[in-house]
């Protein structure tokens, strides 16, 4: 079963790293679609995962594969088999670009002038920016639309944390003060876990 989980973990995340044209919040859905089709990790533990994966130093695709890989090893085999996975999903993530830039950098100095390649990169840039943006609406919906932290005042404030709304609009605001705008992002994120883990019980 471990053999199994790793031989997975090795084909979900190469295709991952593959196709996630982007950067790090383009691996999202395919984690989503992995949360789907196997145990490892649920869909609810996808905001966590990625609160932690942008938390924590290193590019936020990597850091979520490792954290995914570490958590379908782990399940199914304990501590040892989770830091293997973790290994396994991290390497075969960064497999692909790997392979790709090694192959096309000579090349792409020769052709990067080529309208057809250069149309191809502006047809790009607007499929990734909308896989973005589908991203952050669904962690938008999963971050303040849950209702979780507050009685149902009407039907509509049912479906808000009002909490989680107004913890999101006073850093909004708070990160384009001139004098703020100094401090470095993670006065915001230790101020966002403090306040998260006192007013938000």
């Amino acid at each position: 079963m471990i053999a199994r989980t790793y031989l997975l973990l090795a084909y979900e995340f190469f295709k991952t790293g593959l196709f996630s044209i982007g950067g790090g919040l383009a691996t999202v859905p395919f984690l989503r679609e992995m949360a789907v089709k196997y145990p490892w990790f649920s869909p609810g533990m996808l905001s966590d995962m990625i609160a932690v994966s942008e938390s924590t130093p290193g590019p936020i695709g990597v850091n979520m594969a490792t954290y995914a890989g570490f958590t379908a090893g782990y399940s199914a085999g304990g501590l040892a088999a989770g830091i293997l996975g973790g290994v396994i999903a991290t390497l075969s993530l960064a497999a692909p670009s790997i392979a790709i830039i090694l192959m096309l950098s000579g090349a792409y100095q020769k052709f990067k002038s080529n309208p057809l390649v250069e149309n191809a990169f502006y047809a790009v840039r607007p499929a990734v920016t909308g896989m973005i943006a589908a991203v952050a609406a669904t962690l938008i919906e999963s971050a303040l639309l849950t209702g979780a932290f507050t009685p149902a005042v009407s039907e509509l404030m049912g479906l808000v944390s009002v909490k989680a709304v107004i913890l999101f609009a006073a850093l909004a605001v708070a990160m384009n003060i001139k004098p703020l705008k100094k401090l470095h992002p993670i006065v915001f994120i230790v101020f966002a876990g403090v306040c998260g883990a006192v007013f938000m019980m």
